[in-house]
């Protein structure tokens, strides 16, 4: 592996060099490195679809999965498939990400399709970051799907971070929750130029009890497009939660269409969206401390995205 793609690593997944405990890091469509332990075994898919399964056996604490994807290579088109089995009362992060380096004139794609298999009681925190770079003219296109079915008294934290140079995504995530289950969606995007970006959540509250909060926070900058679409369908009694908040700067647009569907009576569901540009009272207060006005709406981007 080379500087550039180390590089990638580490903006993708904080990687310095080999992390600690399970990993799969896949590189141009190969293997470039995996290792299993004690509690968490990954293998090679047997249904001749390209990825990985991923199985942590019950009652697993504190351990971690990486499993970050590069492309370096123009022109590259892959599609892969990973599918975890998590077991009951486990205690878990999982590390993904993709990183596209692109200096060619040809696309490089990369759709990553993750399912999830919840047992009662655990937790699983879910990073994922993607990232795009270089000075060709090919774009650099990310397509993510992740589907989640999260047993009785399970969670799942869902952490997901566009940092910047994907030229085109449509992100889909489905959920189904079980009683007294819960999930927790907390997106960031940002986009300028040309780029376009939208995500496509449903959530099915199928248990009594379970609660869901779907929070998207964007920025669309320059000529870039964004849309955002939010379902939740509250089939039990349970608590929903959906929210978009986005900057629009330039000549930037963002549309946004939250749906709710309550299914039971004692279904609560909620949904809230704001769209707008940066206030100019807050560019003031900070040009006021020194800081052009370049530089302040780097400072409120920053803050809004944290």
């Amino acid at each position: 592996m080379d500087a550039l793609e180390r590089d990638l690593l580490l903006k993708i997944a904080d990687l310095h060099g080999i992390p600690e405990g399970a990993y799969n890091i896949r590189e141009n469509g190969k293997p470039a490195g995996r290792r299993s332990t004690e509690h968490i075994e990954i293998a090679s898919r047997k249904d001749g679809k390209s990825g990985i399964d991923i199985f942590i056996k019950p009652g697993t604490k504190n351990e971690s999965v990486h499993i970050p994807v590069i492309l370096s290579e123009t022109g590259y088109n892959e599609v892969v498939y990973n599918d975890f089995y998590v077991g009951e009362d486990c205690d878990v992060t999982i590390i993904a990400g993709c990183g596209i380096h692109n200096c060619g004139k040809a696309t490089s794609r990369h759709d990553g399709v993750h399912t999830f298999h919840i047992g009662k009681n655990s937790k699983v925190r879910y990073v994922e970051r993607h990232y795009g770079e270089g000075d060709g003219e090919g774009k650099r296109v990310m397509n993510p799907e992740t589907i989640a079915f999260i047993a009785d008294g399970a969670s799942m934290d869902m952490e997901m971070t566009q940092i910047k140079g994907v030229d085109d995504t449509h992100r889909v995530t489905r959920a189904t929750l079980g009683e007294k289950s819960e999930l927790t969606v907390r997106e960031k995007i940002y986009t300028n130029g040309i780029q376009e970006a939208s995500t496509d959540f449903c959530v099915d509250m199928n248990g009594a009890d379970c609660r869901a909060d779907v929070v998207s926070r964007s920025v669309a900058a320059e000529h870039s497009k964004q849309h955002f679409c939010s379902t939740m369908n509250g089939n039990a009694a349970c608590h929903g939660h959906t929210e978009c908040d986005a900057i629009i700067m330039d000549g930037g647009s963002v549309t946004a269409a939250p749906c709710l569907s309550a299914n039971d009576l004692n279904a609560e569901l909620i949904h809230e969206a704001a769209i707008g540009k940066i206030a100019g009272e807050q560019l003031v207060k900070l040009m006021t401390l020194g800081l052009t006005e370049k530089e302040a709406e780097e400072q409120i981007i920053k803050g809004f995205l944290h």
